[in-house]
């Protein structure tokens, strides 16, 4: 099976990049992407969805050299669903109210803000668990 997710956004706080044990660096965002609409009555509407997404090894490297808040990023990867559930992970905020964050592993970034120049960077093993023999093709 495969799946990839695709989001555009922007960076609501600066990365925050870690070492495991094992020296491998992960570095850590939080992504909003909002959608914006008008409805029958001319009302308008915007949501936002929040991700989570964790980009490992070299491409984490980067994203931690080069992001910062409010960077505008295209990444391309999978979704984690919460194990209990299969679905988004459900918190409670400050406030009482339910929310949802939807982490991904990020296998691409490219970067929206630079002056009409996009770069890319990929990881080199994207699903370095994925059996090419269970590949349909």
């Amino acid at each position: 099976m495969y799946s990839k997710t695709q989001v555009i956004g922007r960076l609501g706080r600066s990365p925050e990049s870690r070492f495991l044990p094992n020296g491998t660096q992960v570095t850590s965002m939080s992504v909003a992407s909002s959608r914006k609409w008008t409805t029958a009555s001319g009302e308008k509407k915007e949501i936002t969805t929040w991700y989570k997404a964790s980009a490992w090894r070299g491409l984490a490297e980067i994203c931690n050299n080069f992001l910062d808040k409010g960077s505008k990023v295209f990444l391309e990867g999978h979704l984690d669903p919460d194990p209990e559930t299969g679905g988004p992970k459900i918190f409670t905020r400050n406030d009482g109210s339910s929310g949802a964050n939807y982490e991904m592993t990020v296998t691409t970034v490219v970067f929206l803000d630079s002056k009409g120049d996009k770069k890319e960077y990929q990881q080199d093993d994207p699903f370095p668990d994925v059996d090419e023999d269970d590949l349909p093709f």
